[in-house]
């Protein structure tokens, strides 16, 4: 699959990118070398996973074919969100209660492992507390209210139910009809973040490599990652380049499809009137199948997410459909420019559940892919498992590893006219109902 070129141009217009400093560089492999682990990747995964090897004693290289943060680490909508992309009852139909729970409260530790990183490595990204979740129609209102019950009854996660005559308090909209606020999850500059991970594991000793495409993989008797100007050869190995692989592990690309997302910044529009709009600060999110996301930089701009891509090609006039959103969420900003456009692939799975485990011919090469674009949180646990499992100890892993995952129908020429098809159903759903 090569659905690169679009994302590529894209990149050039990132808020993110405008607005962190890269203060280091890293050189790209040259010639061969070995290593307890080699890490393909420099998302945030693959630097959590290589921060908490080295921290444990273990020499790792990590590969990155652009740069750190190149890909859905440094260009999503820096929303931490409790939970999964997927429900969780999905997840206890196939784990079961126990285990459901677990993984839960796995998404839960993962909000705290931001912190608690941001704070133990000194990464200043704009972190900031609270989640909204909103609605905009009865049915949506519905789901929305027993959805926060159940977190609350079955997995002991309350949060706060907005009175219907308050919502207005909590998100000066006329869009939404209900809301719930969720004080434990947040939102950050992801860039900035995935950029502070980076120091914190070179600091640690791992050996980055940017600039350091991964071309083959060989693994029996012991596992090797080719690249243009050497080869790494290592112990274990972790993939965690998620839709930039190509070719790497072809028989998880089955598995996996990249969608486009897409995000805009207003100009700032001054404090004062983004405390009026979300008085609370927190990131939001509606609960439609294809969404809209937003939040305030601390800059006061309004960050904006909600246009999809499934079928890899940028959609046309993109900062002027996404300005015509912003507006009708909010009318206040009639007056105010968009000044940044850009997006990237997200990896999504059919069931939208995170996909973990090892290659069935290669235990000792791992893999964490399939976040659904509700990975900011996760896959920095993800990399902590992962260096768990690695270390001796996979209980943790091997609970996400048991969730099952079905390949894309379709085959690779219709896989994405079928995805197309598919999603354009949920939009006309998300219309109708």
């Amino acid at each position: 699959m090569h659905f690169l070129s679009a994302d590529q141009d894209l990149t050039k217009h990132s808020y993110y990118t405008a607005t962190a400093v890269r203060s280091a560089a890293y050189p790209s492999l040259q010639g061969d070398a070995s290593c307890d682990v080699a890490i393909v990747g420099g998302g945030l995964a693959g630097l959590s996973a290589a921060l908490e090897l080295a921290e444990r004693g273990y020499s790792v290289r990590l590969l990155e074919a652009r740069e750190v943060g190149y890909g859905a680490s440094g260009r999503n909508g820096g929303q931490a969100i409790h939970g999964l992309a997927c429900d969780i009852d999905e997840v206890e139909l196939q784990l079961g209660a126990q285990d459901a729970r677990r993984v839960f409260d796995m998404s839960i530790e993962a909000l705290d492992l931001i912190r608690s990183r941001c704070r133990r490595y000194d990464i200043d990204c704009d972190w900031r507390d609270g989640f909204l979740g909103v609605a905009v129609n009865e049915r949506k209102a519905t789901s929305l209210v027993a959805g926060a019950r159940h977190l609350a009854d079955r997995y002991g996660y309350p949060m706060t139910i907005v009175a219907r005559d308050k919502v207005r308090q909590w998100i000066d909209s006329p869009r939404y009809l209900a809301a719930v606020h969720d004080a434990r999850s947040g939102h950050l500059h992801p860039l900035k973040y995935t950029l502070g991970l980076a120091r914190a594991a070179a600091r640690a000793g791992v050996r980055i490599h940017e600039g350091t495409t991964v071309t083959g993989l060989a693994h029996s008797p012991t596992p090797v990652l080719h690249t243009e100007r050497g080869r790494v050869s290592a112990r274990q190995v972790l993939l965690a380049g998620n839709v930039y692989l190509q070719g790497v592990a072809r028989q998880l690309e089955r598995r996996i499809m990249p969608v486009g997302t897409y995000i805009v910044a207003s100009e700032p529009v001054g404090d004062d009137l983004a405390r009026q709009l979300i008085p609370s600060g927190s990131a939001v999110c509606d609960n439609n199948f294809v969404l809209d996301y937003f939040r305030f930089a601390v800059d006061s701009r309004l960050l904006y997410g909600g246009r999809v891509s499934y079928s890899t090609a940028t959609p046309m006039n993109l900062a002027q459909s996404m300005r015509k959103r912003m507006v009708e969420t909010f009318p206040q900003l009639r007056g105010a420019e968009v000044t940044h456009a850009w997006g990237g692939f997200v990896d999504i799975s059919m069931n939208r559940a995170p996909d973990f485990g090892r290659l069935p011919d290669a235990p000792q090469v791992y893999y964490l892919q399939g976040f659904s674009g509700h990975g900011l949180a996760l896959t920095g646990l993800a990399g902590k498992l992962v260096a768990e499992a690695m270390n001796g100890d996979a209980t943790r892993f091997d609970t996400f590893a048991r969730i099952r995952h079905r390949p894309f129908p379709g085959g690779p020429l219709l896989r994405t006219p079928a995805l197309v098809l598919g999603m354009a159903w949920y939009r006309l759903k998300d219309a109708l109902t």
